[in-house]
């Protein structure tokens, strides 16, 4: 059984992925990730990742590093369960370069919506988080949502309608402050 994430352990993941690729890259980071990293948990079960572009031996290097590590790594993106807007790149914030890998958070309103969509109890305290801590507001997931309601029909999956019903669910959860901004 591999050990749990800690922000101490994330670092050193991100510092020897970095040591043992080749070229440039970015790595996107979602899920429990972020969560981490911004603050809204101590710990997660796995690394939530996408990378794009890839530099050369990434995958190698994830594979040494999730036994070296002791550490659960997934390729696992916000677009993987919803549609990505146009030029997502452009929409991540940056956390740190190390070597030549950037390494970024995968937009946080993309996030906070997947999590919204999905509707697990974590997920939800993570979009909650997301938003009581001022990193997304509640007028940004409306307009990513719009943004990205046009291409729901890539992803047969998602009901529009009851996506729609699950961020309106979620925007009546927080209080008035959070709904006013």
């Amino acid at each position: 059984m591999r050990e749990k994430v800690t922000p101490d352990r994330l670092k050193m993941f991100m510092k020897e992925l970095s040591r043992r690729t080749e070229g440039a890259g970015s790595v996107y980071f979602t899920g429990g990730s972020t969560a981490l990293l911004l603050g809204l948990r101590e710990q997660t079960i796995d690394i939530d990742i996408k990378v794009d572009p890839e530099p050369k031996g990434v995958f190698e290097a994830i594979a040494k590093l999730k036994n070296e590590l002791s550490l659960n790594v997934e390729l696992a993106s916000p677009d993987d369960f919803i549609p990505a807007p146009p030029a997502w790149q452009n929409l991540a914030k940056p956390i740190e370069r190390i070597g030549d890998i950037s390494f970024f958070h995968y937009d946080l309103c993309m996030q906070a919506l997947a999590k919204i969509e999905r509707g697990f109890s974590q997920d939800l305290l993570d979009a909650r988080g997301l938003v009581e801590k001022g990193f997304v507001s509640v007028e940004a997931l409306k307009e990513r949502f719009a943004q990205i309601e046009g291409r729901f029909v890539r992803y047969p999956a998602i009901n529009p309608e009851e996506f729609r019903a699950k961020l309106a669910g979620f925007i009546s959860s927080l209080g008035k402050d959070y709904r006013e901004k």
